[in-house]
């Protein structure tokens, strides 16, 4: 398995260059069953990493492209009736909507009017959908990659709190380094597919052998006590939820399981808390406020400043 995820980073790095750290933090989402949230500007390659990341474990992909009139019929799928049956059972089909893939690329997400964006949250947490009445399941494995334009360009919707801590993640890729950009206009196949190098079942297997990483009742407790400073602390508007907790620890097990190890470290903890905690800390009229503009990636986001200051905030040893 070592092997395998050292192959699929290389062959990810081949097509995202120079964004080692951002690869690994995503392919940490995945392992963990999550979703992934991309907040970047436009052409930064989040759609790249997105068929990239399907095409190496062979997935079934779909792209949602959200936009103001998007419905959410649209989406999930609607029920057609069929005029010239005469066996009632058969008159009515449901006829699935994109959702109904294994990975599901939600591209510019908060284009989308909020009932659209709304509809999104069945099918992220329960893997499921519900059409008048009629329950159905969604594929498994179920990963869906949202990537959401800067709040301050015209035409988008600030995600509501609830959708934003339905992601398990969120990560930025930002402009590469001269060398990485270099590299990247100099690729003569640049739009090749990446092969499969596992396939779904190797998936299921990786995220079962995340949840058999050891983790301390010592890490649990320091994890608790980020949480529980979250929740106690004025300094932060949105404290962090139990779900919050919970992709802590299973973002750190899957950090240490590609990392090659056995059981889990505050290391790990804090190598994915910005990423699992930043989108949650800060509330959507502090996104909207912040912008992005041509300095953000020279500055830190409210988020991420909030983050790294409840991380500083607690020693792992007094756990």
């Amino acid at each position: 398995m070592r092997l395998d995820i050292e192959e699929i980073l290389q062959a990810l790095g081949e097509k995202i260059i120079g964004k080692q750290h951002q690869l690994k933090l995503a392919l940490t989402c995945l392992l963990s069953n999550g979703h992934l949230l991309i907040e970047d500007l436009p052409g930064m390659g989040k759609t790249t990493l997105s068929h990239a990341l399907s095409q190496v474990f062979g997935l079934q992909y779909s792209r949602i492209q959200f936009t103001s009139d998007l419905l959410p019929s649209d989406m999930l799928g609607v029920n057609i009736f069929h005029t010239g049956e005469a066996d009632t059972d058969k008159q009515f089909t449901f006829r699935h909507g994109p959702i109904f893939s294994q990975v599901v690329l939600a591209d510019e997400l908060n284009r989308a009017s909020p009932k659209t964006q709304s509809a999104l949250l069945e099918a992220m947490e329960e893997r499921q959908v519900s059409i008048d009445g009629t329950t159905h399941s969604l594929p498994s494995p179920f990963f869906v990659i949202a990537t959401q334009n800067p709040s301050s360009q015209s035409g988008t919707y600030p995600l509501p709190e609830s959708q934003l801590d339905r992601f398990f993640m969120r990560i930025s890729l930002g402009y590469p380094e001269w060398d990485a950009e270099k590299a990247m206009l100099k690729q003569s196949n640049a739009s090749t597919a990446l092969s499969q190098i596992l396939d779904e079942r190797s998936l299921t297997a990786l995220q079962k052998s995340v949840d058999d990483v050891h983790a301390s009742d010592a890490l649990i407790n320091y994890i608790l006590m980020l949480v529980n400073e979250s929740r106690s602390n004025s300094a932060y508007p949105n404290p962090l939820s139990p779900r919050a907790s919970r992709a802590l620890l299973q973002g750190a097990k899957a950090w240490a399981f590609i990392s090659n190890k056995a059981f889990a470290t505050p290391d790990d903890v804090q190598a994915v808390f910005t990423a699992i905690t930043a989108h949650r800390l800060t509330s959507s009229s502090q996104h909207q406020g912040t912008g992005f503009d041509n300095s953000t990636y020279a500055r830190e986001s409210a988020g991420e400043t909030l983050s790294k200051k409840l991380l500083e905030s607690i020693d792992p040893l007094a756990a």
